[in-house]
């Protein structure tokens, strides 16, 4: 089987603990997380953890069935990248001197469609919004002039189809 990116979404109770627990579920098969992030879902009082991965589909289903084992765990599905639809954010902190001295600079943040967050003395804070290749891109175009700061969220995601889960809690809530 062919290694790919996989987005993991994970429906749980927020309790302590869990984030180790299922951190170690990729940890036993050696599969590195690309990208964490926790934080509460469209229904209440339930966590949505989105996980980013390389790994093949056999491994996916594999992990996905021991992270569904853990008590917390309400459902955990997976998707490729054409089944969702997701965004990153990045922070850039550069020299603000740069701003007004190299036109460049002022190009790559049109053409980014990228946002001043904060000019200081100092520096300037730059937000870019985007796919992981779009972020990688403007960090590129700014290496070379020096960047002082950088940061980068986890995936966030949502996929195209509707989530199974909706449905089932419906269900839970009428019964």
């Amino acid at each position: 089987m062919e290694k790919q990116w996989f987005t993991i979404s994970v429906y749980s109770e927020n309790n302590v603990g869990l984030l180790n627990r299922i951190s170690g579920i990729f940890l036993k098969r050696h599969i590195n997380i690309e990208s964490l992030n926790v934080s509460k879902s469209e229904i209440e009082n339930v966590s949505k953890f989105t996980i980013v991965v390389y790994t093949t589909e056999k491994w996916v289903r594999n992990i996905v069935g021991q992270i569904e084992k853990q008590i917390e765990v309400i459902k955990a599905f997976y998707h490729i990248d054409d089944e969702t639809i997701y965004q990153e954010s990045a922070l850039f902190k550069i020299a603000s001197n740069l701003l007004f001295d190299e036109r460049q600079i002022q190009n790559i943040i049109k053409e980014s469609n990228s946002q001043i967050v904060t000019v200081a003395r100092d520096f300037f804070v730059l937000a870019k919004t985007g796919r992981k290749h779009e972020i990688d891109e403007i960090y590129e175009q700014f290496k070379p002039y020096g960047i002082m700061q950088f940061v980068r969220s986890g995936r966030i995601s949502v996929s195209k189809d509707e989530m199974q889960i909706s449905a089932l809690l419906r269900e839970f809530q009428h019964n």
